[in-house]
């Protein structure tokens, strides 16, 4: 099995990445075959103890049974397909892979069953066909990748900026300014794990973010992400004292109008179509949760 490990996982030690990936395997078994050398990260040996990178190809021979996701027939809005991926609009609510306490339900469990094998599994059983995620509850467009050599094309036009995802947000407090630019690095929250924050040990994370209208108490914005780092819009935001509309996790508050979490929708895409070149653009509408908040603030 051939893994690439992505932002997501960064900074994580290889036993704990790999325990993340093979769900089936302990990961005192884990640790036990990268000391006897059935691990090997960018095609060497290492310790358990590395903290992997992205970027890092990671190679496992571990012959063993390993889980595998139940395909569910869950509708999935299509936007786009050919023969090398597909682009998804996924809805608020849904995990974009599964998860070591949730493996139902989700993305993934969605596409095996309309895709079958036809996925890339690059990234391990879990996140087939998976090249970039969005949070549970960030709606909009995702890229879906059918076999590994698409995956690889796409990872590689991602990584020389050629995939421009721009999202729609409700934040807190009214914005002054038209348009600017947030530089800040992004790392783990040491104090708390699940989080990630300002930080200057981080990787470098740049957000472009121009209003759209503004209102009493609160702005939509577009967001153009130059880097993808985890969490990245609504750290940012939150950074500047503007927490995306209802996202509890990075300090809005008190909600006045309910919905799921954070009202952020991945609204546009474009990217070069694999293996031709040509630029494929989408846009989607927004999203109920988004309706909702901007019928109630006008």
């Amino acid at each position: 099995m051939k893994l690439i490990v992505d932002d997501l996982a960064e900074e994580k030690r290889l036993d704990a990445y790999l325990a993340d990936m093979m769900q089936d395997f302990s990961r005192s078994k884990i640790q036990l075959e990268i000391k006897n050398g059935n691990v090997t990260v960018n095609s060497k040996g290492t310790k358990p103890s590395y903290v992997v990178k992205s970027g890092d190809v990671i190679e496992v021979n571990i012959q063993d049974n390993v889980l595998k996701i139940k395909p569910e027939n869950i509708p999935l809005n299509i936007v786009y397909e050919d023969e090398n991926m597909a682009v998804i609009n996924k809805p608020s609510g849904m995990l974009t892979h599964p998860t070591t306490i949730e493996t139902s339900g989700t993305l993934v469990n969605a596409l095996l069953y309309k895709f079958g094998e036809n996925l890339s599994d690059i990234n391990g059983e879990f996140r087939r066909g998976i090249l970039h995620r969005l949070d549970r509850n960030t709606s909009g467009l995702l890229m879906v990748a059918k076999n590994n050599k698409a995956h690889e094309y796409l990872v590689e036009q991602m990584k020389l900026g050629n995939v421009d995802k721009r999202y729609l947000a409700v934040v807190k407090g009214v914005i002054d300014k038209d348009e600017f630019l947030i530089n800040k690095p992004i790392g783990r929250n040491p104090n708390q794990p699940h989080k990630m924050a300002v930080n200057e040990n981080g990787k470098e994370s740049i957000s472009e973010v121009k209003v759209l209208e503004r209102y009493r108490e609160a702005t939509l914005i577009e967001v153009h992400l130059i880097t993808g780092r985890t969490h990245q819009i609504r750290v940012h935001l939150s950074s500047i004292g503007h927490p995306v509309y209802n996202d509890t996790l990075y300090g809005f508050g008190k909600m006045k109008i309910k919905t799921e979490e954070q009202v952020l929708e991945s609204y546009k895409l474009s990217f070069p179509k694999p293996f031709d070149g040509q630029t494929l653009s989408f846009e989607i509408e927004k999203d109920e949760k988004l309706k909702k908040v901007l019928s109630s603030l006008k």
